[in-house]
């Protein structure tokens, strides 16, 4: 396929807002695309040149892209970052620059465009920054403005698609399979191989039954299992030990481990190589070094995937410190001395993977026994292992003391519970902290727009935030409350830095929402919420699939989505978690029913 084939396609994407009609371009240009670049092409709609997990990065900025966007049409740097400052996308600017320029070819396949893309990542040395300019500038030269658009968007992974990954696997579905419905047949492959072009590949070369061979590897991460709610520990029994009673306490029990605030980190170990990963997929093995010596100390086994929770550990006062604290380890450079002042522990509360076999088909109590065994004594990774209580006094001492000692709360699972990779149900609860007056926990919320400020907020740009949850089922994000309040005057005016690059004139694809901001923000920055109660409203979307009309319409007010009273803004989570993150439609609804309940 040549690649000006593929930026229409972009294009359309770019166009459309209808997830619906994603899913139907997806097929199309699947259905066009041939075995041996079908991987290449999902990344690139990705704005990636490999997987998520893969630690390939360009290593180009905007200033550099401009540099070599000037270098291919003639123009100063000065002169074209004048037009991103104004326009907000460097990729219009090489679409306006490009126009005025005629290509030297517009043959360019989308291989041919890949492998420079390729060679790009690959350069390394004395004048890398040079070389990359030079591979980008004559790269650009070679393509249409509409290619030129796309293409300057990759190096900095923003697409500007608005296609979430549940879209893909259903314009595979639709394309291969005949039936986007037939997605399903695809997710448990790709929850344990986490890689889209992975998918496609096998599914184009050798068939459904060969993506359902797919399975675990060491180096490719697995995704997280996530964690219900429930409001309290004889709620929790009655729902995950076998046959529970409130007159009788359970034989069977559950399974409970502390629940520290930190960093989601599954570590992987083949031989004398370890590397680690988050709950996005991003490789993070740089940042950590002192995770990757304890590992090879204290792991006693030649090839594992351990699922850990790394908090910073202040040595002076012997105290774990809060999750505000620990992202200050989420960095780039100066990683050795911010290790020596903020060292990290991670809690070990699992085992997927040993010496060459899968553990996500072995029943947790099972999973627990092998851990201990593989794990030994060490001062940085420490063993959760948890405990089986039959009683939910128990359950409500141990919360009782985690909350004490400042953490988040307690996990719970059934004990014969096999980790299903990418869920959320009740296999996993978490018990949180419980204020009067509050809901039972925080709701991960995705910007998805600002309403320009009145009075003294009039001056930072931003007054009100527009913040929706995730439909998991319609793979879109819905609106639950605007937000006003939880914000100090230097966070307001930091909402224009931490939307710049996601901002744009119409409402983003995959985005189900009556209101109307003043800017649209494309569904990337999660934040944690804190409300005094989940309502019904006719003003939002969240629950209520359907409401895309009218909000005059909505007479009954069971037929209003849910949102948020009494909101204010806790934190940012943007670095942690993805927007399909956050939290969903249905774990909001179970919020809402469980109110009253606590």
């Amino acid at each position: 396929m040549k690649f000006s084939e593929l930026a229409t396609f972009f294009e359309k994407l770019e166009e459309t807002s209808s997830r619906l009609s994603l899913i139907d371009i997806l097929s199309d240009l699947f259905k066009k695309t041939d075995k041996d670049e079908i991987d290449k092409i999902i990344y690139l709609l990705q704005g990636r040149i490999a997987p998520f997990f893969a630690p390939v990065e360009m290593g180009m900025a905007d200033k550099t892209i401009a540099d070599a966007i000037a270098r291919a049409f003639d123009e100063t740097r000065e002169d074209v970052l004048k037009q991103y400052s104004r326009m907000g996308d460097i990729g219009l600017v090489a679409q306006q620059l490009s126009n005025k320029q005629q290509a030297t070819s517009n043959n360019i396949s989308v291989e041919g465009v890949f492998e420079i893309l390729r060679k790009i990542a690959d350069t390394k040395g004395a004048g890398t920054v040079e070389k990359r300019i030079v591979f980008l500038s004559d790269l650009l030269r070679k393509v249409d403005p509409v290619s030129a658009k796309h293409l300057v968007r990759v190096p900095l992974g923003k697409t500007r698609l608005g296609i979430g990954d549940p879209t893909v696997l259903d314009g595979l579905a639709l394309a291969i399979l005949g039936d986007r419905s037939k997605r399903k047949k695809l997710e448990k492959a790709y929850n344990e191989t986490s890689d889209l072009g992975l998918i496609g590949l096998t599914l184009l070369k050798d068939g459904l039954e060969k993506v359902q061979k797919l399975t675990v590897t060491v180096g490719r991460p697995i995704r997280s299992e996530l964690c219900e709610r429930l409001p309290n520990p004889v709620k929790v029994f009655e729902k995950m030990s076998f046959g529970y009673a409130q007159d009788k306490v359970g034989t069977q029990g559950v399974h409970a481990t502390p629940k520290y605030d930190g960093f989601r980190v599954q570590i992987h170990k083949d031989g004398d190589r370890v590397r680690m990963f988050s709950r996005n997929l991003e490789d993070m093995s740089h940042m950590f070094p002192e995770l990757i010596e304890a590992t090879l100390k204290q792991v006693k086994a030649k090839t594992v995937i351990l699922d850990t929770e790394a908090l910073a550990y202040q040595p002076e006062s012997e105290e774990f410190l809060p999750f505000q604290e620990t992202t200050k380890r989420r960095r780039k450079h100066d990683i050795d001395e911010v290790a020596k002042t903020l060292p990290l522990k991670a809690f070990v509360f699992d085992i997927l993977y040993v010496d060459g076999k899968s553990l996500i088909d072995t029943p947790l109590k099972e999973r627990v026994k092998i851990l201990e065994k593989v794990l030994q004594t060490g001062d940085t990774l420490l063993p959760a292992p948890g405990r089986i209580l039959t009683d939910p006094k128990d359950l409500q001492i141990m919360l009782d003391d985690s909350i004490s000692k400042g953490l988040e709360g307690v996990v719970v699972k059934k004990i014969d519970s096999l980790y299903e990779a990418g869920g959320r149900n009740f296999n996993w609860v978490k018990l949180k902290r419980h204020s009067a007056g509050e809901l039972h926990d925080t709701i991960d919320c995705v910007i998805l727009g600002y309403i320009f400020g009145k009075g003294k907020r009039t001056a930072f740009g931003a007054g009100a935030l527009l913040v929706g949850v995730y439909d998991k089922d319609q793979d879109e994000f819905v609106t639950v409350s605007k937000i006003g309040t939880g914000l100090t005057d230097v966070e307001w005016r930091s909402i224009k830095q931490k939307t710049k690059g996601a901002e744009l004139a119409h409402k983003p694809a995959r985005v189900n929402s009556l209101i109307t901001p003043s800017v649209w923000v494309r569904p990337e920055i999660v934040i944690e919420v804190l409300a005094d109660e989940i309502t019904r409203s006719p003003l939002h979307t969240a629950g209520k699939a359907e409401i895309k009309d009218q909000r005059s319409k909505i007479k009954d007010p069971n037929e209003s989505g849910y949102a948020l009273r009494f909101p204010r803004l806790v934190n940012f989570r943007d670095k942690d978690k993805k927007a399909e993150d956050a939290t969903t439609v249905e774990e909001l609804i179970k919020m809402f029913n469980q109110q009253g309940k606590q």
